[in-house]
């Protein structure tokens, strides 16, 4: 059974949800807002990461080693979150990666669709390798529309041949644009955070005239065989909790060390809320996996 403070958080973003469709602009003036009121607890250090391709920022705590890294993607559904929106969050994977952390504030759609931000999250994983980061010291991270675009972020550099990172750390990832999956229908009426029709509204958005089943698009349809270690999180009462167990499948059928965490009763990308007991758990998860795969 989930905490109490998870099932207090459930029923109170149902009962916080905008009662008529919001334009993109309101979605992100929403989400700035929303993360806006959330405090940091720990000691960090934030600078201009000096990448010239977009907006980037490094992000470390008082416990950060400086030869490891996690490249962040945040989420939004590729067309709202920003680095001011998940900043709580990174500050936080920073302290439980003793790594710092470099947060990618990658085009959004519509004005930008595929593939502006995967050629940003590429241009910025070849810039820290040209910076001198060890690719085994290295690791992509991201929360839902993030999770995807550093899934398809790992198919394009092996197919690049590319030196890989040690894993991918996932969050709810969103691998499937589409639609697919049983639990879009089965989690319909649990899930507090999201909706179909606006996931299928923001994946026209993203993919402009791309076709949906694009691995680099949807890398639910993708060839996983090479991929480093992967670190999946998600949960069980999400609408995307099949693009997580799907990928968690289709992934070890193709070799890859997998590692799935399915939380009970839990939403889409709660690791959000510091407040949950569950949140703890799943960062202290991000660590032990990190330190696993570049310790």
């Amino acid at each position: 059974m989930s905490s109490p403070e998870m099932r207090k958080f459930s029923r109170l973003i149902r009962d916080n949800l905008p009662r008529v469709p919001l334009t993109v602009a309101e979605r992100r003036q929403r989400l700035e807002e929303q993360q806006a009121r959330l405090r940091i607890r720990e000691n960090f250090r934030e600078y201009d990461a000096g990448f010239s391709g977009c907006a980037a920022r490094w992000l470390e705590t008082d416990n950060a080693r400086s030869d490891r890294v996690v490249l962040y993607l945040h989420g939004g559904a590729y067309v709202m979150g920003s680095l001011d929106t998940h900043r709580e969050l990174m500050v936080r994977i920073a302290g439980a990666c003793a790594a710092r952390v470099l947060g990618l504030d990658y085009r959004l759609a519509p004005e930008f669709p595929f593939p502006a931000a995967l050629h940003d999250a590429l241009a910025a994983y070849r810039w820290l390798l040209a910076q001198g980061v060890a690719p085994e010291r290295l690791m992509l991270a991201g929360d839902s529309a993030g999770g995807g675009l550093a899934l398809a972020t790992l198919l394009a550099l092996r197919d690049a041949g590319v030196p890989l990172p040690a894993g991918a750390m996932l969050l709810s990832p969103w691998t499937d644009l589409t639609g697919g999956g049983a639990s879009i229908s089965s989690r319909a009426a649990a899930e507090p955070m999201l909706g179909i029709e606006m996931l299928l509204e923001c994946a026209a958005f993203y993919r402009g005239s791309t076709d949906a089943k694009e691995p680099l698009v949807s890398p639910h349809f993708g060839d996983f065989h090479g991929l480093p270690p992967l670190l999946i999180q998600v949960g069980d009462a999400e609408i995307l909790l099949d693009d997580s167990k799907r990928l968690a499948g289709a992934a070890l059928a193709a070799g890859v060390t997998v590692e799935l965490g399915i939380w009970e009763e839990a939403f889409h990308v709660f690791q959000m809320f510091p407040q949950l007991p569950e949140t703890a758990e799943a960062l202290a998860a991000l660590g032990r996996f990190f330190e696993k795969h570049t310790g």
